[in-house]
């Protein structure tokens, strides 16, 4: 074979073997392998999804996603403060409007009642920019972007997407469209700290979820797009201009679907939203009103675990008012007049007050101290401190609810006649038992009024045995205090009380003997429980109406003509009570209109050594918390009930009433000053003699023990506002003529108005 015929051979091989190689890769590639190809790559994915759909089950809930704020209220339904890590209030579909609810499927998913709960193409979109790094991309379903907010999280993971994809699948056929509606409004971010719509209302537009507009609805859901950039706020010029598109692009949308009318929807404008305003935290008065609403919310049997997982709405019974003039009386009246620097004493001052309206048992307004940031527990529920004589009237309303009588078989009333003797021996009772009277002063002969007026503890002592402490001990726990014993040193208040707790008392007096239980809790609701929490802050009957009754009839002679003469007012009738404890570690005065019952209370509380040295009452050097005198507190001397705690309620009284009141106490009752002055004994022959009818109690030349000058100045603090009239009864009592059944054994020296 030659050359010539080699080569040709060579090349006809050569070209055989292309077309053999052409051939095969065209039977390579050929339709049917590349069809079939396909189709067994769809099979497997199919198998795949099947697969994984058989494996992801819907998991419990995020932690996150259920975390909610407890909100309080002031009874008027403004908010008092958000607790909480989340600020969120998880609401159903019931309290958001129809038109509101729309303008969130307009905004992300018109097909949202007609889909599966998935968008395929928006989701493979998601997963090619995933994989490409070119970052997020729109296109989730509502039902999708809740089960991320709700179930999952915020990755942006292939993984993540594609469980996202299937428990979507299997939430959208478990749940209705209204729950994932509800869940997708209630878990998203809206921006300003707002978790669900109810906060995101709150925070744009200082309203509800019920009373949100079509308007600020279409502009919340605009929001969910880009919270940052949307708020009108902080939003640049370009940023405004897209939120305003988004806003109307929602609003067409909802033209569209059929779920606005063409009309309203022109007549609509751009619902321009607050300024953003700082959380409310619990500084101030804020934080001792939240504790003592969660204390009571305990007390009816909600767990402090439920408290902490939020989600409550708590109003209270607090009116914003009444609380202010209450902050405003205590700060006037007694904080400002504290200079730490000048006296060290004035650093342990503690004030604690409550104002219950006595018919409905609605605690109106609390003061807790100078701050919950600065002194965490509460002076107007700490049960530390004695609340002396304000116990009085308890003896008094024991005695007469149990027909109690004397030593000598008399019945005990308003008019009966004790030995006011300092320091003499209780008869019939405790051996060895005999109190000493403030400043150890001597009353003789003196009335059961005129001894409640001037606070004479060895008159209530006396009573107490002649009642049977066990019997005082029922009234007083009847009347709700907790801490009282059978010991007859209780005759002088020597139990623990808070003036929450004395609240409760002088508010069963005034509310005729019926029991009431003070309550700052006006209703707790939480989603996920059937039943609000709503306390019934008044009971049964626990004294008689006439005991009652002439035991406010008494209390009015204190403040007519006794210790508590600093309250009384021409503008308001008053009864009350002053007292003071054992080496000066509080002072107290609780006291009550026919509309207004308000205890205050003066606490000495030794601050850090750090801050002031200071003495305990055994003369030894006060850790932090140690109580300690209040005396010279203020510039003053000792610390009475008739002194700052008689001023501050007096200031707060006046306001709280709005200048004054017209009411009056009705009572059922013959005895007791707010009647008629009780004749006072006379002297005998056998003892001292009497003063002169024209001299004075106390000459100038007379010695003065420490403790015998008045707490109150002769004319009010210039302080206080409208300040109350010093030597003006409540009260015009008709003369009556002595009784010639009582016994007449002489008048008394005119005791000194000074706090017992």
């Amino acid at each position: 074979m030659g050359r010539a015929d080699g080569q040709r051979t060579r090349q006809g091989g050569g070209a055989r073997r292309g077309e053999r190689s052409g051939g095969g890769i065209r039977r390579v590639f050929s339709l049917k392998r590349i069809l079939g190809t396909l189709f067994g790559l769809g099979l497997i994915a199919m198998a795949g999804f099947v697969g994984l759909y058989l494996y992801v089950d819907v998991p419990a809930a995020a932690e996150d996603a259920k975390k909610q704020s407890n909100v309080y209220k002031y009874s008027d339904g403004s908010v008092l403060a958000r607790t909480g890590d989340v600020n969120r209030e998880i609401v159903g579909l019931d309290r958001i409007p129809k038109d509101v609810q729309k303008t969130f499927v307009a905004a992300e998913n018109k097909s949202f009642y007609k889909d599966a709960g998935v968008d395929f193409k928006g989701t493979a979109r998601g997963l090619i920019n995933t994989v490409s790094g070119k970052g997020k991309q729109g296109g989730s379903t509502i039902t999708q972007q809740y089960v991320k907010n709700y179930y999952l999280n915020q990755d942006r993971t292939v993984s993540r997407k594609l469980k996202e994809l299937v428990i979507s699948l299997k939430v959208d056929r478990k749940k209705s469209k209204d729950d994932i509606l509800a869940g997708y409004i209630n878990t998203s971010y809206y921006g300003r700290g707002a978790y669900g719509i109810q906060a995101a209302a709150q925070a744009y537009y200082g309203k509800d979820s019920d009373d949100l507009t079509v308007g600020e609805g279409a502009y919340l859901a605009a929001l969910l797009q880009a919270p940052s950039q949307y708020d009108w706020a902080s939003a640049t010029e370009s940023g405004k201009e897209r939120a305003e598109a988004r806003w109307n692009y929602v609003l067409d949308n909802m033209v569209e679907e059929n779920w606005l009318d063409a009309s309203e929807r022109e007549g609509l404008k751009f619902p321009y939203p607050d300024k953003p305003k700082a959380a409310k935290g619990l500084k101030g008065q804020t934080g001792y009103l939240v504790e003592a609403a969660n204390r009571q919310l305990k007390a009816e049997g909600v767990t402090e675990a439920e408290i902490e997982a939020g989600g409550w709405t708590v109003t209270l019974n607090v009116d914003r008012k009444k609380q202010k003039s209450l902050e405003k009386s205590v700060k006037k009246t007694l904080t400002d007049k504290l200079d730490k620097d000048k006296r060290k004493v004035d650093a342990a001052v503690q004030a604690g007050a409550v104002s219950v309206d006595p018919e409905t048992g609605k605690v109106v307004a609390l003061y807790g101290g100078k701050d919950y940031a600065q002194h965490y527990t509460s002076n107007a529920t700490r049960a530390d401190f004695q609340p002396g004589s304000t116990f009085k009237p308890v003896i008094l309303a024991s005695a007469l609810d149990n027909d109690a009588k004397t030593q000598d078989g008399e019945t005990i009333r308003a008019n009966t006649v004790y030995d006011g003797t300092s320091g003499r021996p209780v008869k019939g009772g405790e051996s060895g038992y005999a109190p000493p009277n403030e400043g150890k002063k001597d009353y003789g002969s003196i009335s059961v009024q005129r001894a409640m007026d001037q606070s004479v503890n060895s008159v209530y002592a006396q009573m107490g045995a002649d009642v049977g402490m066990d019997r005082v001990q029922r009234t007083a726990t009847d009347l709700g205090m907790k801490e009282v014993g059978r010991d007859p040193a209780m005759t002088l208040g020597s139990m623990g009380a808070s003036p929450m707790d004395m609240a409760g008392v002088y508010a069963t007096l005034d509310n005729h003997g019926k029991k009431v239980t003070p309550s700052i809790v006006k209703q707790a609701s939480h989603k996920d429980r059937p039943d609000d929490v709503k306390p019934d802050p008044v009971g049964d009957q626990v004294l008689k109406r006439q005991t009652a009754d002439s035991v406010t009839s008494v209390m009015q002679g204190v403040v007519s003509d006794g210790t508590g003469a600093a309250v009384s007012s021409g503008k308001y009738q008053a009864a009350g009570k002053t007292g003071t404890s054992d080496s000066n570690v509080s002072a107290w005065f609780a006291g009550y209109t026919p509309e207004l019952v308000t205890v205050v209370g003066m606490f000495g509380e030794a601050p850090d050594p750090k801050v002031a040295e200071l003495n305990n009452p055994e003369g030894t050097p006060a850790k932090e918390f140690d109580h300690v005198s209040l005396a010279g507190a203020g510039g003053e001397g000792k610390i009475h009930g008739s002194g700052f705690p008689s001023r501050i309620w007096a200031a707060y009284t006046l306001g709280a009433l709005e200048g004054g009141s017209d009411a009056r106490f009705d009572l059922d009752t013959d005895m007791g000053m707010g009647v008629a002055p009780p004749p006072e004994p006379t002297r005998s022959e056998e003892e001292d003699e009497p003063e002169k009818p024209d001299e004075p109690a106390e000459t100038p030349d007379a010695p003065e023990p420490p403790d015998d000058e008045p707490d109150q100045p002769e004319e009010p603090p210039a302080e206080t506002p409208d300040p109350p009239v010093t030597d003006a009864p409540t009260f015009s009592p008709p003369t009556q003529e002595p009784d010639p059944s009582q016994p007449t054994i002489g008048i008394p020296d005119q005791p000194d108005r000074r706090e017992r």
